[in-house]
């Protein structure tokens, strides 16, 4: 489905949203509510308030992408943990285990964290 590389960052709007939105309506929520750039190359992941509906927003360097989710059994689970944070971090991970059902995306960290230049440099100095 999505192919992107763990350097990519995932945000998860951290209240129910309006699933009527399109392009334009989520782009401005991402730059107005969250603080984000849809242009930068973040992807954005949002749920409706049934949590039956998710649509992910990025820009894949030509134009916008708007993938949508809809559950015909179920619902998805709650990705936003802390309240009063306009959004959540994922890993690119948790957003495909979020999109494929898994009840913990979200609610714990399930990916180690990512290594910087200073954890992979070899034959540094004590």
């Amino acid at each position: 489905m999505l192919t992107l590389t763990r350097a990519v960052r995932v945000f998860a709007c951290a209240a129910p949203v309006d699933m009527r939105k399109g392009f334009d309506g989520l782009s401005a929520l991402v730059e107005q509510q969250l603080g984000g750039q849809v242009l930068k190359g973040d992807v954005f992941l949002f749920v409706g308030r049934s949590r039956r509906r998710a649509k992910v927003l990025y820009f894949d360097g030509t134009g916008l992408v708007l993938l949508t989710k809809r559950l015909f059994q179920g619902r998805f689970a709650r990705p936003w943990p802390d309240k009063g944070a306009a959004s959540v971090e994922l890993t690119v991970a948790e957003l495909s285990l979020f999109l494929e059902g898994c009840e913990l995306a979200g609610r714990w960290k399930l990916s180690p964290p990512a290594f910087d230049e200073k954890t992979l440099a070899v034959g540094s100095p004590p």
